[in-house]
Parts: structure tokens; sequence; C-alpha cells
């Protein structure tokens, strides 16, 4: 179990206040009594943008922006949830192998998700949990920026039901509403036993990634990777191609001193679940179908990247309809919001992850050697390509970063994340971080009429137990 301390350094005391409400608040849903508080945090990638699901390569940061889950175990499946925010209603389900949806956008869907992925993993029904999510601003996560809300959220309930789960069956009673002191006495036994060490952080990353499948994204591996594995002052290289043995290859790449990662939240939100999103997984495997008739073998784009660009490109057209993919025996699997009249820019979406794979070992070289002017060049160079291969900015994102490059002190900027709005990522040098701040929120607000909202992010770890106390 990680401490306050450990996850925010010299910020946790900042965090109080926000544990103490939490608390309270569980106590008045739930009843007093013993109550655990996991976290899991967002994360920033500072480079490799739709790379992951293309078994590419990614290096992402987990921040100390955090989704807080404040649980309390019960003895039958059924999992309870409230949110502090009003827009989200309570959440009930029973955790097991085949969990009904709700309608599309309801918040709870993650929740299910992950625990019908983990309870299909055990092969059974799990211990449910009483919970309380808590992750608004300032301190947690922002809903659709970029920041991966939803992946924490996801994160945070596998880890807190993997907690009572791992090596542990279901007791024969349930937990009732308003449970006692007493009532929850008769699980400590349980509940605080150590779990059987039988579910790595890996092997959890790659189920909270399955799980998310369950809400219509067909993302990668990264969020949530980066999700449960995250190091303090570090960013994580993960090479999203599995091995023959499933496991995927990490490597911690210490952060540069002397300059903080700035995060810059547009206000303009999207939602992954849309066709735009798939419509852009949709054409690289579309490319990888194509090139496979000169290239055999091939099942992503990855297996591509040493062959000169000129020689791929000349075998992908500027765009495809999904008709004529279909009639050349060309399935893409099930993408919602992809259908035959779809248009596919195949060669520019594939041109953007070849690219981008080279930039992020680059990236990794520059931060090894200390080089932060490289990396900067590099993470421009990254947003060019999202901008112009994936079309994935806007025009508020634009301002952002260009604004962003006009402060001295500012290594490179570009936009994180699915894209449609969200977020920037900035690598800002210690003192320049009050000029970047006022200079970017004044031009931002003159030629979009918003305003941004910065998070001055630190570095932190992955998901855990970060403490138990009583409600």
């Amino acid at each position: 179990m990680s401490t306050p301390q450990d996850v925010y350094g010299d910020g946790a005391a900042e965090q109080t206040a926000r544990y103490d409400a939490a608390r309270r608040a569980f106590g008045e849903i739930y009843g007093r009594g013993k109550v655990y508080c996991f976290r899991a945090p967002g994360r920033v990638n500072l480079i490799g943008e739709h790379t992951d699901y293309n078994h590419g390569f990614v290096l992402p940061v987990a921040l100390d922006k955090d989704t807080l889950l404040l649980a309390r175990p019960r003895a039958d499946a059924l999992v309870r949830l409230c949110n502090v925010e009003p827009d989200y209603p309570p959440v009930t389900f029973a955790a097991g192998p085949a969990i009904p949806s709700a309608p599309p956008g309801d918040w709870g869907n993650y929740a299910r998700g992950a625990a019908q992925r983990l309870a299909q993993h055990f092969g059974r029904e799990l211990r449910g949990l009483d919970g309380l999510v808590v992750g608004s601003p300032p301190y947690g996560v922002p809903r659709g920026a970029g920041l991966s809300s939803s992946s924490a959220l996801t994160v945070a309930v596998a880890v807190a039901l993997a907690h009572w789960n791992v090596g542990a069956g279901l007791s024969a009673s349930a937990d009732k509403p308003g449970d006692t002191d007493a009532n929850h006495a008769r699980m400590a036994d349980l509940s605080d036993a150590k779990p059987a060490p039988t579910l790595d952080g890996m092997t959890l990353a790659q189920l909270c990634s399955e799980a998310e499948w369950y809400v219509g994204t067909r993302g990668g591996v990264m969020d949530h990777f980066i999700a449960v594995l995250g190091r303090r002052d570090h960013a994580l290289f993960l090479d999203c191609r599995p091995d023959a043995a499933g496991r995927y290859r990490t490597e911690y790449v210490p952060l540069p001193a002397g300059y903080r990662i700035l995060v810059v939240d547009s206000g303009v939100h999207h939602r992954n679940v849309s066709g735009a999103y798939n419509q852009r997984v949709a054409a690289c495997r579309a490319g990888v179908a194509l090139l496979r008739a000169r290239y055999a073998g091939i099942t992503h784009l990855r297996d591509a990247q040493d062959v000169p660009w000129a020689e791929l490109a000349a075998e992908l057209p500027e765009e495809i309809a999904v008709a004529a993919l279909l009639a050349r025996g060309i399935e893409l699997g099930d993408l919602p919001g992809v259908n035959p009249d779809t248009v596919l820019q195949v060669r520019a979406r594939c041109r953007h992850v070849w690219t981008e794979n080279r930039r992020v070992i680059e990236a990794v070289a520059a931060l090894r050697a200390g080089d932060t002017a490289a990396l900067g060049r590099l993470l421009d160079a990254a947003h060019a390509s999202v901008r112009d291969d994936y079309e994935v900015s806007c025009p508020e994102i634009e301002c952002l970063v260009r604004t962003g490059r006009e402060v001295d002190g500012v290594a490179g900027t570009r936009l994180t994340g699915a894209g449609w709005g969200g977020c920037i990522v900035a690598l800002v040098r210690n003192d320049a971080v009050p000029t970047f701040e006022a200079h970017v929120a004044g031009r931002y607000r003159a030629e979009t009429g918003r305003n941004a909202s910065f998070f001055a992010c630190r570095a932190g770890p992955g998901a855990g137990l970060v403490s138990v106390s009583r409600a």
C-alpha cells in the first residue's frame, strides 16, 4: 500500500481536505465503518499518439491527477457505486461474467466492463463492493480532456475488485444497506487477508484494456498500462506489441530535471466512442490489409515499420470506401460508426503511425541523453503529424499549441490524447511556467472566447490502495 506522500510528494498536504471530504461523503451514503481508498491516475502521453492500437510505441506519464474510489467489500456479488458529481446517477449491478449493459454513454458501463472482464478472467462471480467515485478537478482527472478519465475509472474499479477477489471466493451471506461496524467485522478476516499473488500488474493492465471494449471503444493498451504501472518522475516506454507469451516490453525513462509537464485543457470535449475515432482505427486496419498483398503475414502497421515509407505509400490509396474493401474480401471487424459508405483516408493515417513510431524511439534517446531541445523538436513534429495526417486537431487546440510556442523556455507543445479537443501537453522550463500560463490564457481567451485550464503535473505512481481508515 502506498501513502499520499508516495503518490503526491510535496503536494500531499493539499490532498488532506479532499480525502477527508470523500470519507465523510462515503459514510453518509453507506454508513460508518472501515473504508478503503483506491486511486488510479490520469495520464498524459508525451509522444506516440494513435500508435498503441497499431502495435506501435508510446511514451506516457502517469499523473498526480487521479480518480479516487472509496470502497467497502460486500459478501455478495453486488456492486453499488455513487459519484460525488451530481451528473452521474447511482449504479448497481452484479459482478459476473455476463453483465447487461446500460444505455450507451452511461458512466457505469466503465465499471461494468471492468467487473465483467475480471469475472471472465477468474471464471466466476466476483465479490462486490460499495463504492464512491471522486474524480472532479482540481485534483481529479478532467472529463473529456484527453487525460483518460474513463480509463482511470475502469482501472480504479478493477484494482478495488481485484483486491478482494484475487485468491478469495465469495462469502455465503450478503451485506445489507446501512451495515454497522459489527456487521462489517464479521468479514474482517477475508477483507484484510493478503490475496494470493495470481494477478500481476501487467495482466491487470491488459484486462482493463480489454474491459473498455465493453463501452464500444476499440483502442489500445497504453492508457491502462500507464495507469497501473506508472512510476514517479519517469515516463514509461511501452512497446504495444505483445510477445509470444502475451507480455509487453516496458522501460522506465527519467524525465528531464528543471522542466515541468504542463497540461492545458482547451475546454472542448470529445467522446472516444464517436465514429471518428473508430474510422481512424479502420483506416489503419485497411492499410494493413492492403499491404498484406505485398508483405505477407503482417497483422499491424508495426510489422512494416522497417520498410521505407516510399515503398509503403505506393501500395496505399489516398482514400477508399469501406464498400470497396468489402468487395475485395477485406473485413475491418466490429467498429461502431464504420459502415459500407464510410470513406477512409488510408495513406495519411498510416503515414502518421509510421513516422510517429520513429519519433517515440528518438524521444527516448533524447531523454536518455538529456537533450531537451531535441525532445521538444520531436513534440512539435508529432503535433504537425496528428494535425495534418491524422486530422484530429481543432482550432482551439491549434491556438493553444501556437501561443504556447511563443513563450521563451518552452521546449515543445503538442496535442495529447485522442484529439478533437481535449488537451495539449507542453514541456516548460520551471522558471517559465508563470509566463506560459499568463500568455497562453490571455491569448486563448482573446481568440476563442474560452478559458483554458492549466495543470502543472507531477509524474506519479500507478494505481493502488492508498489508505485504510474509517468513514
